[in-house]
């Protein structure tokens, strides 16, 4: 069975599923259905959703499977709450320039957390 695909490749624009078919009984429903917003995930974005929920939401251990800084995988998971729309710019770039600065050494663990939650 193929991959959902929730993009054109043609085109970019984003596809709607026209039929649904069971597989056992072999009913058909033929109307206009909108893929949710897990659906128009990239292969990327999704990996990295099924290692945080089997992790249940630990970044700690999801960084270390994935052989990455704890500060890049924050940056991932806010690139995919990005992705999905739950998060706005400003705060994406808000957290992602605090993770940078941890990074470079500027601020330390301490400092970046107080940042993060707006202390």
């Amino acid at each position: 069975m193929n991959e959902l695909l929730a993009r054109c490749p043609v085109c970019g624009g984003i596809l709607t599923v026209e039929r649904l078919k069971c597989r056992k009984c072999g009913t058909t429903i033929e109307g206009n259905f909108q893929l949710n917003e897990f659906a128009a995930l990239d292969r990327k974005n999704l990996e990295f959703l099924r290692l945080y929920l089997k992790n249940r939401g630990n970044l700690s251990k999801v960084a270390e499977i994935m052989k990455i800084s704890y500060p890049t995988a924050i940056s991932r998971f806010n690139d995919l709450l990005r992705a999905l729309g739950y998060e706005s710019r400003e705060e994406y770039e808000d957290t992602k320039d605090i993770l940078e600065k941890l990074e470079k050494g500027e601020i330390d663990v301490k400092e970046a957390l107080k940042m993060l939650r707006g202390e």
